[in-house]
């Protein structure tokens, strides 16, 4: 497969290449931009992983940028001494350098142990088949795609699938769970069975993930093309119910003599479906998920006239700066 690369990146990806072998070390472009350029994706972050340094060939990267473009401003390394990584932003692309690395997971916290690894040990800690592609940066074999756990095939099918045993990668990472719901979300992709079955047993695990990282996972569900795909499935896992209980409590008909309401889960998602078909903003898109928050707390049967839900407009109003305080959002729009 070739894949297409812009002028900008074939340029950033051949210094990457010639700088790896000042170094003699491999080098490889890995995981979303690889994705994304199979499935014709913008994607401005460019991921490298070498097999030594990534600080070093991120150094010599930025070196080599300035001798051969003299007139570009010169890129700063940012670099994190501690996790071995470091990042250069090149006008509009931001590239991350790591070495190569195996990881081992404490049960109660999903900071790893890192050790130097090799490129097949950075395979395997990877979330998903789709996100362990990579791409040779070398002279011999530049753009050739490495495919390990047969990632191609799940791109072309749809398949959101773990590259090992879907318990061990949920149980080292929790937050995995919510990815698996984020890019089926975002790309319209199945969870494939064995994956997707794996992720209840284990829901309870997002205890030991902060809000932060869990709201941002949220976010970025609730910024898809139709959001309800996500919700649907954060639901079925159990996951919603980990961190959102409000929104659980909207499923569901109560029923009187025969009488029901409308299902205002289910309703709420198709608020929110027809809204985003019309915008992109995040803001307005959490505006369609609050509006009938408040409905289980006033609902009501009244003989004669059925079910009503009085006053749910104003406690649900009151009730949104609780729950954006609980979930790490902002009380004022940025």
């Amino acid at each position: 497969m070739q894949l297409n690369f812009t002028t900008r990146e074939t340029e950033l990806l051949q210094l990457v290449a010639e700088s790896a072998n000042e170094l003699q070390i491999e080098a490889f472009a890995v995981g979303g931009f690889v994705r994304d350029k199979i499935l014709n994706r913008d994607c401005k972050d460019i991921d490298i992983v070498c097999v030594g340094s990534g600080i070093d060939l991120a150094k010599r990267v930025a070196d080599n940028y300035r001798q051969q473009y003299p007139n570009d401003e010169h890129p700063h390394v940012a670099y994190f001494k501690n996790f071995g990584t470091a990042q250069i932003r090149l006008h509009d692309i931001e590239l991350e350098f790591v070495g190569a690395r195996k990881e081992s997971y404490r049960r109660e916290s999903r900071k790893p142990i890192v050790e130097d690894g090799t490129l097949e040990d950075d395979q395997n800690r990877r979330d998903f088949t789709i996100n362990a592609l990579a791409i040779y940066l070398s002279k011999e074999r530049f753009g050739e795609i490495i495919d390990s756990f047969n990632g191609l095939e799940d791109l072309k099918n749809g398949i959101i699938r773990t590259p090992l045993e879907p318990e061990i990668t949920f149980d080292d990472d929790p937050l995995r769970m919510l990815r698996a719901v984020r890019f089926a979300s975002q790309l319209n992709f199945r969870i494939e069975d064995k994956t997707y079955q794996a992720i209840e047993p284990l829901a309870g695990r997002l205890k030991i993930i902060s809000q932060e990282r869990i709201t941002d996972e949220l976010n970025k569900i609730i910024l898809s093309a139709k959001p309800s795909i996500g919700f649907k499935l954060l639901f079925n896992t159990k996951l919603l119910h980990q961190f959102f209980p409000e929104m659980v409590k909207l499923h569901g008909v109560s029923l009187v003599d025969n009488y029901g309401h409308k299902d205002n889960f289910y309703h709420t998602l198709k608020v929110l479906d027809n809204l985003s078909e019309n915008t992109g903003d995040l803001w307005l898109r959490w505006s369609a998920i609050l509006h009938d928050i408040a409905k289980p707390a006033t609902q009501r049967f009244e003989e004669g006239h059925g079910w009503t839900f009085h006053g749910h407009e104003v406690v649900g109003a009151r009730w949104t700066p609780k729950i954006f305080t609980r979930l790490k959002l902002p009380l004022m729009r940025k």
